[in-house]
């Protein structure tokens, strides 16, 4: 038994000293160098005679100082001409049998799918497409939000063409040297063509294509010349003013707005094709759900339907990172598999944040339960699109409590009816704390910005108010404006905002029996889920089960 752990202790301090010397070798011997050369140089010195050891003293600081410019100008040299310098180009050539990602494997996405495929079968027959006098797209863009696959498709485009993939950034080409950016430019499609020479098409994928696409602008001090130098260059390699047609196709793709990107950029013989990628749909949500619920255990009972009419507005990247939450919260309590509870608690900690539980006087919870009650009653009732799938009076995020809701389906405009039951909605926490106390607090602030900005637009902006005032007042200064119609939208606003919380005062006064219950399961269970909130509903005849049975 002795021997057994004394071999381990050996093993563990054998394994300490490799991780050690792997980590430090260079510096050890680096530095044993150094002390071999300074003990020769000693022992050299003190052999000498007194006279010669002197003067060898007084040259040894010249000596070092010259030693060490010349090792400075060494390092220049080397980085500059051997390694290329600041011109480096990091760029990373993927072989496509490789990758291997087919378009079957591009979850959701089906419009921005059948667009792709289409410029996959043109760079498959380029024979028949110069046959028939047409030309290789120069460019196609992809525009769409953060985390929606635009990376994911174009690997798949390079894929089922079998063509050569490079990917570079667009940060990659920003220095603030004048000069870099352009250099790398016209490497990055030095590589491009000779791939496309070698392998009949190549690709090239810059991601962020915006941090070098966006409209030129001059200084007279020279400030923008690098970032003009760099579009320039790029404007230049995408005409292909060689003799011979270079078969180099361009993507790019960039979650920024088009509007903000040099029209030359744009214009037809360079990224003249544009896919946007939206966020995915309620069919493509459960989807890209089953897909993922796919690579971790999982029961088998969870609704991916139920959890796609949930995620509204949730990119790919965004279901992805909430099924790895709620395994990581299904490890914490040594389950074998991921349930719906933790799927729920994964999407709660990602969008509502870290739960916290202050100390709190009985006064103060019950004023957090009367004012998330309210928010939950007006939502529930009012609202034509939106429905509530939690109310809690734990804090998160640092607010004391939250109803969390979300519309039954994506919503890409709104009418007068939806925005009125927004501010109603934001006015409701406010009422039912002035019902019950005759007084508020400061938890109403942020209720009360998102209330005024929202009626602020409706009146300034979209022509809603009751005094027949329609166009968008914003875009006319301020001292342009008579006194007679700013006076006229004002008062639109405030006697809108009057009128909403009346209605809401009405609604919670005539159902403050249903507000007190409400109050009383919040005070003792803090959080309620969607069912139990549905179930006190019913309880008192005002069934809304609209999305999740």
């Amino acid at each position: 038994m002795k021997s057994n752990k004394h071999d381990y202790i050996k093993k563990s301090y054998y394994k300490k000293w490799r991780i050690w010397w792997n980590k430090n070798w260079i510096k050890f011997l680096i530095i044993n160098g150094i002390i071999g050369l300074i003990i020769a140089t000693i022992v050299g010195l003190m052999s000498m005679e007194s006279f010669y050891r002197r003067m060898t003293l007084a040259q040894l600081p010249m000596h070092l100082l010259l030693a060490g410019f010349s090792a400075v100008i060494f390092v220049l040299l080397y980085r500059t001409f051997l390694t290329g310098g600041f011109g480096k180009l990091k760029t990373k050539i993927t072989d496509p049998s490789k990758v291997n990602i087919k378009f079957a494997d591009v979850v959701g996405l089906k419009e921005p799918k059948r667009e792709a495929m289409e410029i996959v079968d043109l760079m498959r027959d380029r024979a028949k497409v110069r046959r028939i006098g047409g030309k290789l797209l120069k460019g196609l863009l992809m525009v769409g939000p953060p985390g929606c696959g635009k990376t994911y498709l174009a690997k798949a485009i390079a894929t089922e063409a079998k063509v050569p993939f490079i990917s570079i950034a667009g940060s990659e080409f920003v220095e603030v040297f004048v000069g870099v950016g352009a250099s790398r430019v016209r490497k990055l499609f030095k590589q491009a063509r000779d791939l496309a020479y070698a392998e009949g098409c190549c690709m090239v994928f810059i991601d962020e294509l915006d941090v070098i696409g966006k409209s030129r602008s001059f200084s007279m001090h020279g400030s923008n010349a690098e970032t003009n130098s760099t579009l320039n260059q790029l404007l230049v390699e995408m005409d292909g003013l060689g003799d011979v047609e270079e078969n180099v196709i361009v993507i790019g793709a960039t979650n920024a707005d088009t509007k903000t990107m040099d029209t030359a950029l744009l214009r037809p013989g360079r990224f003249d094709r544009k896919i946007m990628i939206a966020h995915p749909n309620l069919e493509e949500r459960e989807d890209l759900f089953k897909f993922y619920l796919a690579k971790v255990k999982s029961d088998s009972t969870i609704d991916a339907g139920r959890l796609a009419r949930r995620c509204v507005y949730k990119s790919p990247a965004d279901i992805a990172n909430i099924i790895q939450e709620a395994a990581l919260i299904s490890m914490r309590h040594s389950r074998e598999a991921v349930r719906y509870k933790d799927m729920s608690q994964a999407i709660e900690r990602i969008e509502l944040g870290v739960e916290h539980r202050p100390t709190m006087t009985e006064h103060q919870r019950e004023m957090v339960a009367y004012h998330e009650t309210g928010h939950l009653i007006a939502l529930y009732i009012l609202h034509p699109i939106d429905d509530v799938f939690k109310a809690s009076i734990i804090s998160r995020g640092g607010a004391l409590g939250v109803v969390h809701h979300l519309p039954r389906e994506e919503q890409y405009t709104q009418n007068k009816e939806t925005l009125l039951a927004n501010i109603k909605v934001a006015l409701a926490g406010y009422a039912a704390e002035k019902i019950k106390y005759g007084t508020t607090s400061t938890g109403v602030s942020a209720d009360f910005n998102a209330a005024m900005q929202t009626i602020l637009g409706m009146v300034w902006q979209v022509g809603m108010g009751d005094s027949g005032y329609i166009g968008d007042y914003t875009v006319i200064a301020e001292k342009m404006l008579s006194s007679d119609i700013k006076q006229a939208l004002n008062a639109d606003v405030h006697s809108m905002l009057a009128k909403c919380l009346q209605d809401v005062e009405d609604l919670l006064k005539k159902e403050w029996a249903l507000v007190d219950e409400f109050v009383k399961e919040l005070l003792e269970k803090d959080e309620l889920d969607y069912d139990e909130i549905e179930e006190i509903f019913v309880k008192h005849g005002k069934s809304n089960a609209q999305i999740i049975q």
